[in-house]
């Protein structure tokens, strides 16, 4: 079977400008789920499962509003209360998948399809360690890719970074390959960058069994690699800032950014 769920493989780069500079690099997998595929996905294949213990697994309870409730109504939802108009059309997410139970995802993308194919939003869901999520919603800009986009910081997610900060992403979406690389800037400009990029591979038990070998209890090295980096951080002597209440919206609207446009962003 053809499936529209695949396999993406490649690493993720993450850089501090300011006050110090600082870096870091890891090896990493995604999947790409297509909403409408995950049961009969499962159904095929032996080392993945939804909503029950294997060597990979989907859990529902994990993304959104954590209630287990469908993820579609849930982005529909977000697609609403951003104004975006959406026909139903296929929702693919790339996510880390549990891996033997355990998963942290700091950023999970849907990219949010029309009937006709064609890219309307992508709704960029962020957890932090402290057990927060947030979502921003953007609309897709159809001039082109790379897809552009801006959104007003609004969770917390790390001590060493305020809240008065917008970012800026650039995406190509899932194809033969996909990057995500979000920029971080506030008043002093250009802040942070972080880049996902991967290639497309198909998804089966002997790719999925390769990759546990590739890449040993990756979503477990995922959060250790968080905290080794915030020791880093604290020994370099960055200002340490207070965690702030979480927003009390779910969703909060983005903006698409045409091609032309250039200019710094102002938090």
């Amino acid at each position: 079977m053809s499936w529209n769920s695949a396999l993406y493989v490649g690493q993720v780069r993450h850089r501090r400008f300011r006050p110090k500079p600082h870096a870091l690099a890891y090896r990493v997998f995604w999947m790409l789920l297509d909403l409408e595929e995950i049961d009969a996905l499962a159904a095929s294949l032996r080392t993945f499962s939804r909503n029950r213990f294997n060597l990979y697994a989907f859990r529902d309870a994990d993304y959104g509003d954590r209630s287990g409730r469908p993820l579609r109504a849930q982005i529909g939802e977000a697609l609403a209360s951003a104004d975006i108009p959406w026909d139903d059309g296929p929702i693919r997410l790339l996510t880390m998948p549990r891996i033997l139970g355990y998963a942290f995802n700091p950023i999970s993308t849907y990219f949010c399809h029309r009937r006709d194919g064609s890219l309307c939003a992508t709704v960029y869901e962020v957890h932090n360690t402290f057990g927060e999520i947030h979502s921003y919603v953007a609309p897709a800009d159809a001039s082109g890719e790379p897809l552009r986009q801006e959104a007003r910081k609004l969770l917390h997610v790390s001590p060493f970074m305020g809240l008065a900060m917008r970012y800026a992403f650039q995406v190509v979406p899932p194809a033969e390959n996909v990057s995500i690389t979000i920029d971080g800037h506030d008043a002093g400009g250009r802040l942070i960058a972080a880049t996902m990029s991967g290639r497309r591979a198909a998804v089966s038990d002997a790719a999925l069994l390769r990759l546990l070998a590739s890449h040993p209890l990756l979503t477990l090295k995922v959060t250790a690699a968080i905290h080794w980096h915030a020791l880093r951080l604290l020994a370099k002597r960055i200002p340490w800032r207070p965690h702030p209440a979480p927003p009390e919206q779910p969703f909060s609207p983005g903006n698409a950014v045409t091609p032309h446009a250039k200019g710094p962003i102002q938090p």
